[in-house]
């Protein structure tokens, strides 16, 4: 992977009717890069990824792939593929047929084709399926059949629009893995849009977070889930995300802050030694640890996490602790405070 960014994208906007899409939008994307979009529905991800593969134009601003201005460009013209979320597979084609069949649009030799078909299946884990109409397929298989057409493509920058969520839990995580080998082995530049920010962390070098049309921040996924810019990546990020602290409710701090904190990072303390005193909602055993939801009138999202199967009663009252250390310390407006950037 090199440092010269591939992709950049350059204060775009895009609107309808006056209505905001994305405003200010500016990435930089390494090739060789696995960038994830991440962001609630109507946030502008999927209007950024159409941007980017040409099939919206920019009201503002440019973007350029591998040095050339393509803002004004036809999607044909940009050497990229894509994955969808819907697989938009042709029913009536064989698995064979539907992988080369931009091939042969392209009208590129069949001895050619055939080679690149067998290597694209090979790579997926499709050999043996050629024959077979994607009717025929699990739904695992046919976002494989995509993602093989996707690398006899052969171009060098793919995009992939919320490729999993037609798929159940089990095969998300098995096609998420394949997904990632194959970005690794070929060394293509990926950017997916996902809603799901187990994809995104697990995924991707680094994770843009947008709301409302605006990035809110970009970086590693660790950088979001440890150094969040504000109390929605703080929020949105984390399973269980970031619990909030009305400064009320802690001595110490200025007026209007808010303080995050991790459950990972909560104790339950003895009785009369926490900071605070809190009523427990609801324990949910989740296997190698549970998760004890808690109610407190200056906290929103609090809740410990305890080892193995640790379930306590409802409607009790415990004490918890934690240090400064662990405190994520946002402003009024629900910025990260300086002093911890």
């Amino acid at each position: 992977m090199t440092n010269a960014p591939f992709v950049v994208i350059k204060d775009v906007a895009k609107r309808w009717n006056g209505q905001l899409g994305v405003e200010g939008i500016t990435l930089k994307i390494p090739e060789g890069s696995f960038t994830a979009l991440l962001g609630p529905s109507g946030c502008g991800k999927s209007t950024t990824l159409r941007l980017l593969a040409g099939l919206e134009l920019p009201d503002e601003g440019k973007i350029f792939i591998d040095g050339k201005d393509v803002t004004t460009s036809a999607a044909s013209d940009r050497n990229l593929s894509m994955v969808f979320q819907s697989y938009a597979l042709f029913p009536h084609l064989s698995v064979a047929e539907n992988v080369v069949f931009g091939l042969k649009v392209r009208r590129v030799p069949k001895k050619e084709r055939q080679e690149k078909l067998r290597r694209a299946l090979e790579i997926t884990g499709l050999l043996g399926y050629e024959d077979r109409k994607p009717g025929e397929l699990s739904g695992g298989q046919r976002q494989r059949v995509a993602l093989a057409r996707a690398i006899v493509a052969g171009q060098r920058l793919c995009l992939m629009d919320e490729p999993l969520s037609n798929l159940d839990a089990k095969l998300r995580n098995s096609v998420r893995k394949d997904i990632k080998k194959l970005q690794r082995d070929l060394g293509i530049t990926v950017v997916y849009v996902t809603h799901d920010q187990t994809e995104a962390m697990s995924m991707a070098d680094t994770v843009v977070l947008m709301k409302d049309g605006h990035i809110q921040q970009f970086g590693p996924p660790e950088d979001l889930y440890n150094k969040p810019n504000n109390t929605f990546v703080a929020e949105f990020v984390g399973s269980p995300p970031m619990a909030l602290i009305s400064s009320d409710g802690l001595a110490g701090f200025a007026e209007g802050q808010k303080l995050g904190i991790r459950a990972e990072n909560i104790q339950i303390a003895p009785k009369g030694e926490g900071r605070l005193t809190c009523t427990i909602t609801e324990s949910e055993f989740l296997g190698s640890e549970t998760l004890i939801g808690l109610d407190h009138e200056h906290a929103t999202g609090l809740c410990i996490l305890k080892s193995g199967m640790a379930l306590m009663p409802e409607g009790e009252t415990i004490d918890i602790t934690f240090t400064d250390d662990h405190l994520h310390v946002f402003d009024a407006a629900g910025n990260r405070m300086a002093a911890q950037a």
